[in-house]
């Protein structure tokens, strides 16, 4: 084919790509479904000019449509990779990890009951073999999230039940390609009914060997983006390079599944990356992929859809109602998983309950596109697949694709709109309204200075200024009928407000560099989750969220053990750093959430509500300081090294915004101004390296902080260093128990404990100790204790315990005094000693 003429058809699809956007928009359409219908079009057009006898001047246009080199090698080596890898890096993977089980759940079993499902179904039907029918049931249980995401996001649907389609969906798309592959070895090898027990047992190793593979692919490409530094287009460019080596690796090497090496690789890309390179690097290389995932969408659907006219060709009236029972059994598939294992999901509390309307409109909106034509391709242009099974793989898939575009993706909106979905629940409406007259009237505040300041004229500005007064009190007078919005409603409202200002607040500050992209994805999934606590359980849900930010969660505590227990101090070093640094962040974004509550949501919600919120962001911000003071006591010279980095990241910010000024006002030039740049980055790359946490020489700076052990030597503080054991706790959990044996003292290194017994309560904070006493009396604990804020613990057991006990003054002091305070006699005591 002539290289001008291909240039030009495929410059010529890039129009086409561009104006099928815009086109969606205005018709209401999903993207996809306008790609489908032009990619159509231009393959009907290009079969009409070629065989018509009108005219012979479009034929060699036509004749290179048609004569594009398109094979499903293309599709599965070329594009795939790319649309795979891009969804994985703009997936929100810490928010993901919340909800792994509804989407594995959801994405594994929904690929297996629709591939048995559709298979059976076409078997019981058409009499084809049962390797054949599993075939093109493997085909069509990919989907494609992207129309029903897209409306969930400009109706406001709820966040997490975007978030668990999407996640959903990629592994869908992954899951199935593996059993395709699965399958069609067994269609080529001749095996009309294959053996699903063996089917099922290469299934996790097709898996598992794409996921190393793609992890560790993904692990070397970060290696080498690091070593190049802040060469940014070389970093693009190796970003580029990783997901097509991960999956030819993985198919021709390893012999595992490509795709699921592209999605282990993007994840891993995902959760390393931000912490290895340069903010914007990071930024940059996603909106590359943006770019890349959005053409290579494109180019998949049109180059897929000029194949339906090629495809259809063959089709008889009995392939017709053979598309019918593939349709009915996706359709009756899909319905069991959300109308079946969905809800018995939310009963269990995995996954959050989706309403009936919700999941109609899924159902409704789970389109198949390019990914089902590019597999059925790949059937019929195997040499080792029978003719007739080629044909009618291809028929089948392409009906059913065409089916859910046409029929489904252009009656999507108009489900959605019947059930309700796309109108504002009457809350949102109250309060829009509301919104607009508050707005309307800071509008009229600053259209009366700006006035003022421009010297209009006097007859103009009155006559506009009386059109924007009856506007304001026609928005005034719909406030004021909606004013029946309960408190309740409004605190939930208003915290979702506040919520939603932290994350912007965050998003500004990673722009600033003053918190790094690593901790600013941790940050942003906390604000995540207040806002979607809130809108879920209101309060409640807030608080709850808040609690869980500053809590230690199991990951901890396991680091905890690997170094208490196996003397492995890398992960507990790492986590307890990112903790610092996470807390550190949110310290500071908090302290200027009270401006926007006054400013802004006092305005809407009135006083009242305001104040509310105050208080509520008050006890969160106790929760952060007393967690942040915890460490700082536990780590005091890792906090000033935190602390410097911090300002010295604000200081280098806030110079690149003074050379910025400089060059464009006119007082330095460029070369001035690149060399004084190349100088800021030097320090900048200095800046942003964190300082290393020595668990070990900050636990012997912890011990000497404790009151109790000031009167100790050298020697004998090295040697309680080794025996005590830190326990992580968070608020709410018990750490002993009433009428448990008594193996253990607790000394507090941070936060408090609720001590409860015979009715009585005590309090008691950093430096005190608390279990000495069932030990020296030799009985059962008759006291519980209670975290009552995120605590860290020293723990020593009951014999190093009594040996220290002899050896320090103070520390007997302090039972003694400890036991005249709960009325126990020292008689006791030293007998029980």
């Amino acid at each position: 084919m002539d290289i001008i003429l291909l240039t030009t058809v495929i410059a010529s699809l890039f129009v086409v790509i561009g104006a099928a956007e815009p086109l969606a928009a205005r018709l209401r359409l999903p993207y996809s479904v306008i790609l489908a219908v032009l990619g159509i079009l231009i393959g009907v057009g290009a079969v009409f000019f070629l065989r018509t006898p009108l005219t012979d001047a479009l034929n060699p246009v036509a004749e290179a449509i048609l004569g594009l080199p398109i094979r499903s090698n293309v599709f599965l080596y070329v594009f795939l990779p790319t649309l795979l890898f891009q969804a994985t890096l703009g997936m929100n993977l810490r928010r993901m990890l919340d909800d792994w089980v509804p989407i594995l759940v959801l994405a594994v079993v929904a690929v297996v009951v629709a591939t048995l499902g559709v298979g059976y179904a076409l078997s019981w039907a058409s009499g084809l073999p049962l390797a054949v029918c599993l075939l093109v049931g493997a085909i069509v249980s990919t989907t494609d999230p992207s129309a029903v995401v897209s409306i969930f996001r400009s109706m406001s649907a709820p966040r997490r039940l975007a978030r668990i389609i999407e996640g959903e969906s990629l592994l869908n798309d992954a899951a199935a390609i593996a059993l395709f592959g699965l399958f069609m070895g067994f269609v080529m090898l001749g095996l009309p009914n294959p053996d699903l027990g063996e089917a099922v047992a290469r299934f996790p190793v097709l898996i598992l060997g794409g996921a190393f593979s793609g992890w560790l692919a993904a692990r070397v490409a970060v290696r080498i983006m690091a070593l190049f530094g802040r060469h940014e287009l070389a970093q693009l460019s190796v970003s580029v390079a990783l997901p097509y080596l991960a999956y030819i690796g993985a198919e021709q090497i390893v012999g595992a599944s490509g795709v699921i090496a592209v999605v282990a690789a993007g994840l891993t890309l995902n959760l390393t990356a931000p912490g290895r390179l340069p903010p914007q690097a990071w930024i940059n290389m996603r909106e590359l992929w943006d770019v890349l995932a959005h053409w290579a969408g494109a180019l998949i659907f049109i180059l897929a859809a000029l194949l339906i006219p090629r495809l259809l060709e063959e089709v008889r009236l009995g392939d017709i109602a053979l598309i019918g029972v593939v349709v009915m059994a996706a359709l009756a598939a899909r319905s069991v998983i959300l109308f079946g294992l969905l809800p018995l999901l939310t009963a269990f509390g995995l996954s959050p309950a989706v309403d009936r309307p919700y999941r109609v409109a899924i159902l409704w909106g789970g389109l198949r596109g390019a990914v089902t034509l590019a597999l059925a391709l790949a059937v019929t242009e195997s040499l080792r697949v029978p003719t007739e099974v080629q044909r009618l793989v291809g028929i089948l898939a392409t009906g059913f694709t065409l089916f859910t575009l046409i029929v489904q993706g252009t009656t999507l909106r108009l489900v959605i709109h019947r059930l309700g979905l796309d109108r504002l629940s009457p809350i949102d409406e109250a309060l829009s309204r509301q919104v607009v007259a508050v707005a309307l009237q800071t509008v009229r505040e600053d259209l009366a200075r700006s006035t003022e300041k421009y010297d209009l004229s006097h007859d103009i500005v009155r006559s506009e200024a009386k059109r924007f007064g009856e506007r304001l009190e026609e928005a005034v007078r719909s406030a004021e009928a909606s004013a029946e919005i309960l408190d309740r409603d409004r605190i939930t409202l208003g915290l979702i407000a506040l919520a939603g200002h932290e994350r912007d607040a965050i998003l500004l500050q990673m722009r600033e560099r003053t918190i790094s992209a690593r901790m600013a994805d941790q940050v942003l999934s906390e604000a995540d989750r207040l806002i979607e606590g809130t809108r879920s359980a209101g309060r409640n849900g807030y608080q709850r969220a808040a609690r869980r930010s500053v809590a230690y969660g199991r990951a901890f505590r396991a680091a905890g053990l690997l170094h208490g227990r196996l003397g492995i101090p890398g992960p507990l070093a790492r986590m307890t750093a990112d903790r610092f640094e996470l807390l550190l962040a949110q310290h500071l974004i908090l302290r200027d959430l009270g401006m926007f509550i006054d400013g802004r949501i006092r305005r809407i919600h009135g006083r009242r509500v305001a104040d509310l919120l105050h208080e509520l962001l008050a006890r969160r911000t106790e929760m952060v300081e007393t967690a942040l003071e915890g460490l700082r006591l536990q780590y005091p010279g890792y906090a000033e090294e935190l602390e410097r980095r911090f300002i010295r990241r604000t200081a280098l910010r806030l110079e690149e915004r003074e050379y910025s000024v400089m060059r464009e006002d006119g007082l330095i030039g460029a070369e001035v101004y690149t060399a004084l740049m190349q100088d800021l980055n030097l320090r900048r790359a200095k800046a942003e390296a964190r300082p290393r946490l020595d668990i070990a020489v900050q636990g012997m700076a912890l011990v000497r902080q404790f009151p109790l052990f000031s009167d100790l030597d050298e020697a004998t503080l090295k040697r309680l260093l080794g025996a005590l054991k830190t326990r992580y706790v968070d608020a709410g959990e018990v750490v002993i128990r009433r009428d448990t044996a008594a193996r253990s003292v607790f000394f507090i290194a941070s936060g408090a404990v609720e001590l409860e017994t015979a009715g009585q309560t005590w309090r008691l904070g950093r430096g005190e100790m608390f279990g000495q006493m069932a030990i020296l009396t030799r009985k059962p604990r008759r006291a519980e204790a209670r975290a009552i804020a995120p605590t860290t613990l020293m723990v020593l057991n009951d014999d190093r315990f009594r040996r220290l006990l002899g050896r320090s003054d103070l520390l007997h002091a302090a039972v003694m005094a400890s036991a005249e305070k709960r009325g126990i006699a020292p008689s006791e005591l030293l007998s029980g000693s």
